[in-house]
């Protein structure tokens, strides 16, 4: 099931490039949720375009939820997050009712939400409402083109001002976080190896820089290795430091040193070196859900959104994704 993002950005556009490649061809049957003119017009522009490595709407199942008026490529507004908002809502359904193994989501632009009317922080939050769980978790994972080792990075807060950060982190939440990732990394290695990166610089330095990690945050780690004595746990690890050897697995291959699943503790800790290694591969995989939704790790690109250079890699590796963990 994949619900098509903001139909103002490149949604509609790596789709349509994605669905073409014969890998998936041959092993997927994509359900769509969007509205077919817009999928059709964007197909007929990117002909135009020259571009003909592209899937044909008419050879795809589409749920049709038109948009209403004209559309514009790049220039979002509360007609396209309502838009987006409903197909989103209904690929969710007909995921919930088993139509769909899994949901594959293209991007939506917040603001856009927001101006129609629905004041979510994004895609994940909308999803465990609709799922009627109490909280998601935010997963990035990606396999290395270069040796085939996945790095994996789960967030502990997700879409929150940075002031409110070690506001929301408690003892509570770091537990279950950490109980996530290694339910995650679990699934390709029996006895995963496992980060966490401090919340302050130097991870607090003895309370020198920040009083969290000598608090409580060090004494809950210490609780969680004597509750899971047959997993290794790394950290508080300095935040500048914590992704250095899943850089050189990514990039040379894994050693014992190699982390299998690192926690962030806020959104840019985790995102800036997952995109910074694994821009065009990285998924964004929500954990926690009754099904599995992934999507890819960009944003609507409304400045390149009509122009035909959007890249399909994203998507490709969030279509993937899906597949291969519900496989």
């Amino acid at each position: 099931m994949i619900s098509l993002g903001d139909p103002a950005g490149i949604g509609m556009e790596v789709t349509l490039k994605a669905l073409d490649s014969v890998d998936f061809q041959s092993k997927i049957y994509p359900i769509l949720v969007g509205c077919r003119k817009s999928l059709k017009n964007t197909h007929a522009l990117l002909k135009k375009k020259g571009i003909n490595a592209l899937a044909d709407p008419d050879d795809l199942e589409i749920v049709d939820i038109p948009l209403e008026g004209q559309l514009q490529p790049g220039i979002s507004s509360a007609k396209t997050g309502a838009a987006s908002f409903k197909w989103l809502t209904k690929a969710t359904q007909l995921v919930t009712e088993r139509k769909a193994r899994a949901l594959v989501t293209a991007p939506i632009a917040k603001h856009a939400w927001h101006a129609s009317g629905h004041n979510y922080p994004g895609q994940t939050e909308r999803l465990a409402e609709l799922s009627g769980v109490k909280e998601a978790s935010m997963m990035f994972t990606a396999v290395s083109p270069q040796n085939g080792w996945r790095m994996n990075t789960l967030l502990a807060t997700t879409h929150i001002p940075l002031e409110s950060v070690p506001k929301t982190l408690s003892p509570t939440l770091l537990t279950a976080k950490l109980n996530t990732l290694l339910n995650f990394c679990r699934q390709f290695k029996e006895y995963p190896q496992l980060a966490i990166a401090g919340l302050n610089p130097h991870s607090g330095e003895n309370g020198q820089l920040g009083k969290e990690e000598i608090n409580w945050i060090i004494p809950l780690i210490n609780q969680w290795r004597k509750d899971h004595t047959n997993i290794k746990l790394i950290g508080p690890t300095s935040p500048d430091i914590c992704w250095l050897s899943a850089a050189q697995a990514w990039q040379k291959g894994p050693d014992k040193n190699s982390p299998d699943g690192i926690l962030a503790l806020y959104h840019d800790q985790g995102l800036i070196p997952m995109k910074l290694l694994a821009f065009d591969l990285a998924v964004n995989t929500t954990l926690g859900l009754p099904f599995l939704r992934t999507s890819p790790d960009h944003g609507t690109g409304f400045d390149i959104a009509g122009t035909g250079c959007a890249k399909p890699d994203s998507m490709m590796a969030a279509i993937n994704t899906a597949w291969d963990l519900t496989n």
